[in-house]
Parts: C-alpha cells; structure tokens; sequence
C-alpha cells in the first residue's frame, strides 16, 4: 500500500503504517549517526536535556555529503541502522516515533518499538542522491563539530521510505523471506 504522511507523526497514525507500505514523509525529520547518538545518550547519562524533542519525531541515520551550489544537502543515503542499536530503546522511550535507516534491527529495538507504537522505515541504500532530492532544506541543530555526524533538522517533502517494522512487530526482512522462498 501506498500512504502519504505528515511529521510530527502520532501513534494513531503510525499505527496505521504496516510493513511493506510505501510511504512517502512530508515535514521536518532529523539526521543522527553513531556519534551523535553516543553524545545524546551520554548526555541522558548524565541528567542532561537532549539538543532535540525526540516525543513525535523521526531520526535519519545519515551523513551527508557536500551540497552543491544550489542545493540544501548532498548526497542523503541512509546509514547502517544497527548501528545505532544500543541507543535507539532509550530514544523510542522518550517518545521517538520514528526511524530512517537501512538493515535488520536488534529484538531490543524490535521490542521497543512495539512497546511504544512506533515505526522503522529503510530508504534505498546507495540511492542517496535521488533521496537528497525530497530534502528541501537542512540546517545544523546541534554538534556542529561532528561534521557530516552533526544533528540535522531537514524538511522534506514525499521522502521516500519503506515500512520495515511496524508498530506491531511485523518485520519486512522477516515476511519477504518467507513470501519469496522455494520450497
């Protein structure tokens, strides 16, 4: 199924979202790699507020290239999202929503997603330049010194994603193994 959404994203709405959809996000979304989430989580560690709202809001994992004259970002491919395994149930219980990155996730993160109703997209990894075209703006929020890693606030329009994991469990890379096999 095809569905268009717009952030911050509810959980009725996320709800709504099954694995395999394609879906197509509208509105303000942000970036975060691995050390900006070892920044984040070492800032909850020590009683800090974090440099974003997570409640609502959706995390990209990606690094950008260079913009070219014109544009607001480069190249905007996703990131390996396992990654950021050991950080995203704590995240996912303070209210994010959403995720944006390429792969399998870890049954924490699984857990934590069912938990609390929330959603894992993949965008089309080694398809950065043609994603970077749905981005309409970028600015740097935070972390400004981690480069590329930086906290990003990026406006999209019709960024497009495929549903992974959806709020209730369902896995993609689990279901299109057994739809596809040969017995």
């Amino acid at each position: 199924m095809e569905q268009h959404i717009q952030t911050p994203l509810n959980k009725e709405d996320a709800k709504d979202l099954r694995a395999g959809d394609y879906v197509y996000i509208t509105g303000t979304i942000y970036t975060a790699r691995d050390a900006a989430h070892k920044r984040m989580y070492e800032a909850l560690e020590h009683g800090e507020e974090l440099p974003i709202e997570m409640y609502g809001n959706m995390i990209y994992y990606m690094g950008p290239s260079p913009a070219r004259e014109g544009r607001p970002i480069g190249s905007a491919g996703p990131t390996t999202a396992s990654r950021m395994d050991k950080y995203a149930p704590t995240l996912l219980d303070m209210g994010l929503i959403g995720m944006i990155g390429k792969g399998k996730r870890s049954d924490a993160v699984k857990d934590a997603i069912v938990r609390n109703g929330a959603v894992y997209f993949a965008a089309v990894g080694g398809a950065g330049a043609l994603l970077s075209k749905s981005i309409v703006k970028s600015e740097v929020v935070a972390y400004d010194d981690l480069g590329t890693e930086a906290i990003r606030r990026l406006e999209v329009k019709n960024f497009p994603v495929i549903v992974v994991i959806d709020s209730e469990g369902n896995n993609l890379y689990e279901t299109a193994i057994k739809e596809y096999c040969v017995e």
